[in-house]
This record gives structure tokens, sequence and C-alpha cells, in this order.
């Protein structure tokens, strides 16, 4: 590194900006703790100012600023690097992720800035968990809605670490969304506190613990998806099982009817009190399987190409203590000519066989039979609508948009998740 008051020309000019971790300026390697003292001028945090203080009590070597509010210094750093005096602006972890860095590339070019980062806290999290990280995903609440958590927390993230915002309620805020998706059984909620500090903290909260009261305002969650424990059949409601409580499918754990959708379906379902259920694409098996919850003397048969699913279905079904008739991975429709004549049916599935798979069902649906089919476009509807009505059936649809509370500062703010049209025939 250039000596104190060295290279007018660009080097001179070059801001360094350097990362720190929670230790601050004591973190530093001793060579970072040279250059400082090398520095023509330093801006940083207070709170770094304090530990620079403490190390070099004088205040002229170097100069100092604050970077509590960076618009107030930037002149006064833009002037020193035009003289070619060397600056060294400190930041936390990466000042290129939530950082300083994405307000000083709008007031110099990238190539007058060289970054130095210290590991991030996402990075620091991981590597207390002992957990390899490149799965993982984030979402930060900074001043920021809690909207894109809601929906990120849909998709099922097996990571997701959580930018908390002490000001709006911090890792309480996250839990209370984590409560309102349905999911508090299917994540572990990790507090990271003050991670890179000799005193760090790093906490598993099961779902029914409180907050520790001394609480870092520094600090971040960590959900790591876990199984569920398995419930207890009797203490579960009659219909409309959280989501939290299914068994996925690691590799697409958000692919699943969510609850309040559920609900409908097993409602245009119109469930007879015996005959027999087709729930073709089945995924985890949550409407067929609550299906028998409500009508236990229905014979359900599920379907699902996907491989290893008849072993899914058959845990989920333990778990809610039912037993179907079939768990079936095959691909529809050539795979449903080894089944009973249905009484209802439920298509949720098909992809672009959907058609020929309802064309198949409409064959064997018995005399006041019923066939349900949830969908994601118009398109889909405008294509199935016309089968139904070619077969005379007895064609109703809905459009189905449900909203989700989700803490806002004081108050609530529904979250919506994907609208879902549902189309339904009966024969009569």
């Amino acid at each position: 590194m250039a000596s104190r008051g060295e290279g007018a020309g660009l080097e001179g000019s070059l801001l360094e900006v350097l990362g720190t971790d929670a230790a601050g300026v004591e973190g530093l390697s001793r060579q970072w703790q040279e250059a400082i003292l090398l520095a023509d001028l330093v801006v940083a945090p207070r709170r770094l100012l304090v530990d620079l203080a403490r190390s070099n009590p004088d205040p002229q070597l170097p100069e100092r600023l604050a970077s509590d509010r960076p618009l107030e210094v930037m002149p006064q750093v833009l002037a020193a690097l035009d003289g070619g005096r060397r600056v060294l602006w400190l930041a936390s972890g990466d000042p290129l992720w939530f950082g300083i860095g994405r307000l000083l590339l709008q007031h110099l070019p990238a190539e007058r800035i060289r970054f130095h980062p210290a590991p991030t806290s996402l990075q620091l999290a991981f590597a207390r968990l002992g957990r390899p990280w490149q799965d993982a995903s984030w979402v930060s609440l900074h001043g920021r809605d809690p909207e894109p958590l809601a929906a990120r927390l849909q998709q099922r993230p097996p990571a997701l670490v959580v930018l908390t915002d002490p000001a709006r309620g911090g890792a309480e805020e996250v839990r209370r969304i984590l409560r309102a998706s349905g999911l508090e059984e299917a994540y572990g909620l990790w507090l990271a506190e003050r991670l890179g500090h000799p005193g760090e903290r790093l906490l598993l909260l099961a779902s029914g613990d409180p907050l520790p009261e001394d609480l870092d305002p520094l600090h971040l969650v960590v959900l790591l998806a876990v199984e569920p424990p398995a419930p207890d059949p009797a203490s579960l409601p009659l219909f409309g099982i959280d989501d939290g409580l299914w068994l996925q499918h690691h590799d697409q754990p958000g692919l699943m009817t969510k609850r309040e959708v559920r609900i409908q379906l097993l409602a245009d379902l119109d469930l007879p009190a015996e005959g027999v259920l087709w729930d073709i694409g089945a995924g985890v098996g949550t409407v067929g399987l609550e299906a028998l919850r409500l009508r236990p003397g229905l014979r359900l048969w599920s379907v699902e190409r996907r491989a290893g699913a008849a072993a899914l279905l058959a845990a989920n079904a333990e778990r809610l203590a039912v037993v179907p008739a079939g768990l079936i991975e095959g691909v529809a429709p050539a795979i449903l000519e080894q089944l009973p004549d249905p009484d209802r049916v439920l298509i949720g599935g098909g992809g672009r066989e959907r058609r020929a798979v309802l064309e198949a069902v409409l064959q064997r649906l018995r005399p006041g039979g019923t066939v349900v089919v949830p969908l994601a476009t118009v398109e889909a509807l405008a294509e199935l609508r016309p089968v139904l009505d070619a077969a005379g059936l007895q064609v109703a649809i809905r459009q189905l948009q449900v909203w989700r509370g989700a803490p806002l500062g004081g108050g609530t703010r529904l979250a919506p998740l994907n609208p879902v049209l549902v189309l339904s025939g009966r024969r009569i």
C-alpha cells in the first residue's frame, strides 16, 4: 500500500471501501489497521470511530468523518479524492450487499472505488450452522413491506435468511408471518446475533419459546426447512389442515394445494358418503386425503406421475390416519384404465395432456358424478370449458383469490396468494 500522502494520480484518487464484521476495527487484520493509520481521511460509522479513538487517541492522525449520514459528508470525501488524498471508508460486512456501496457508486464511477468486503451476515450465519448455503435465499425487511417474505414462504425454500428490521419487531415479525402462513411447524427458526463479535449468539427457538429478553438489535433470522412432527390425527381439524403439517417433495417443496384453495375444492367436489374418488395429479395428497377425513366411506385412488410419489402419499395418509384404496405412480390418461369408474374426480395435474385426461375422465364418469379442475390461466379455462359443454355437463366456474394477513408495523396487511380458476362439471 502507498504511504500516507502518496499517489496524487489514480492511486491517490481511489476510494478504498473496507468491510468489517461485528468485531469492528479490532477484527481487522494488522495490514488494514496499519492502512487506517496511513490514510489521510477515514470515514466510518460513529460506533467504529469510537473503536478508532480507543486504539489511536490522536484526533489529527488521521482525519475522521462520521458516515451515519453519508450524503452530508459526501462533498468532503469527493473533495479529498479530487485532491489526491488517500481516503478509506469503513463499512459493515460486504459494502455491496445492502451496504454503502450502492450510494457510493451513485457519486463515483466504479473504477475509482475499490471494495474490500468482509463476510456478510448471511455467510457467517451458515458458517456457524455448519450448513452449505448454495440453496439458500434471502429477504430483507429493512424498511420494506413484509409481503415478499410471505410470498417467498409459499414456495417453501429449504433455507431462508431474513434480514430483520428491529424498528418493526425484528424476529417477532418473522415469527408472526411464519405463523400466519401456516408454516410454523415446517421450519426451524434460528436467531443469529452479533455475528463476528466475541459475544455472538446462535439460538434455535421452538414455536412456543419466547424471544430472549436481551435480544440484540443486530440480529437476523435463519429459517431451515424441517420435517414437521407427526401430528395427533385426533387433534387435527376435520379439514383445512395447515400447509406446514404436510410432508413435501424435497425438490419442489412448494408444489401443493394451499389450505384455502383446498377447502374450496372439497366443497366443489360435493363428496358423497360412498363411492370412488380419483385424485389425478395428487401432488402430496392434500385434497384427496382430506376428502377421506370428511367421507371415510369413499374409495380414494391417488395418481401422481412423480417417482417416489406413492411413498410420500402413503406417509401423509398415515399422518392423517386415513387409508386410500390405491396410491399409483403413473401417467394419466393411460394409467386410468386400471381404476374403477369414478363418482368424483379432481384433476390437479396433466400439463399438456390435461385435455386428454379430462376427455378420458368424461368417458368413465358415472351418472351424477362431478369433475373439478383447478387452473392457473384463462387460456386453460378456454381450452377445457368446451369439453365439458360438449359432454353435456352442468358447468360452473369460480375465480378464487385468497389473501393472508401479514403483520405490518402495529397492524395487519393482506398478502395475496396466486389466484386460482376452478372449473367444475356435473353429469346430470
